[in-house]
């Protein structure tokens, strides 16, 4: 006598199809069998509640969607559109004017580079040892390229379900944050951002 004794599926999202695999265990007499059944089904746009959560934005990853003509055609026109637009505005309205020319023979006092690099450059300006400093910028490219190892770890994607990963992200923006501010202030004030004043006593 066959008598099923579990029966559940889950989703595999593709761009257009949904596959749906249920995972029979029938037990037939004494033995354990485990049939497994896979089939592929195109999603019911005229469900109405497959309709709602498309309408809400909810649903694409678990039903799938066509990328002709949904993403292709609707989305990424009017993001490449936006982004040109909000350039030409930002170059008609604030334009950048060309500065003095560079002069070989009067370097700045404070010389600066790029915005993205100030917190490494905070790193090598605040470290009294200059080859500790250039280990620890290299340290940050060195740890982003472990991120993506690190990030199949853990098969959740919500990160309220990942406490570890979601606390290294906040304690890693706030640090780049603080590094990345510190840099343009002079260098006794780098570390407390002028907040408050802390006296080195060297005897």
């Amino acid at each position: 006598m066959k008598r099923i004794r579990h029966v559940f599926g889950y989703f595999l999202s593709t761009s257009e199809y949904c596959i749906i695999c249920l995972i029979q265990i029938v037990e037939v007499d004494s033995p354990k069998r485990i049939w497994i059944m896979g089939v592929t089904k195109k999603p019911d746009l005229n469900d109405p509640v497959l309709r709602a959560k498309l309408a809400k934005g909810m649903g694409h990853n678990y039903y799938g969607e066509p990328a002709w003509p949904n993403d292709l055609l609707y989305i990424f026109p009017v993001v490449i559109l936006g982004t040109i637009a909000c350039n030409v505005g930002l170059a008609v309205l604030e334009p950048s004017m060309i500065g003095e020319p560079a002069d070989p023979f009067a370097t700045p006092l404070e010389i600066l580079p790029e915005w993205y690099f100030f917190p490494v450059f905070q790193i090598l300006r605040t470290v009294p040892n200059k080859l500790l400093g250039v280990l620890l910028m290299v340290s940050v490219p060195a740890g982003l390229l472990t991120v993506p190892f690190l990030e199949n770890v853990n098969k959740f994607q919500n990160p309220f379900r990942r406490p570890v990963a979601t606390t290294v992200f906040l304690i890693g923006t706030a640090v780049a944050l603080w590094l990345g501010i510190g840099a343009t202030l002079p260098i006794d004030k780098s570390l407390t951002l002028g907040l408050f004043q802390i006296d080195f006593i060297v005897k």
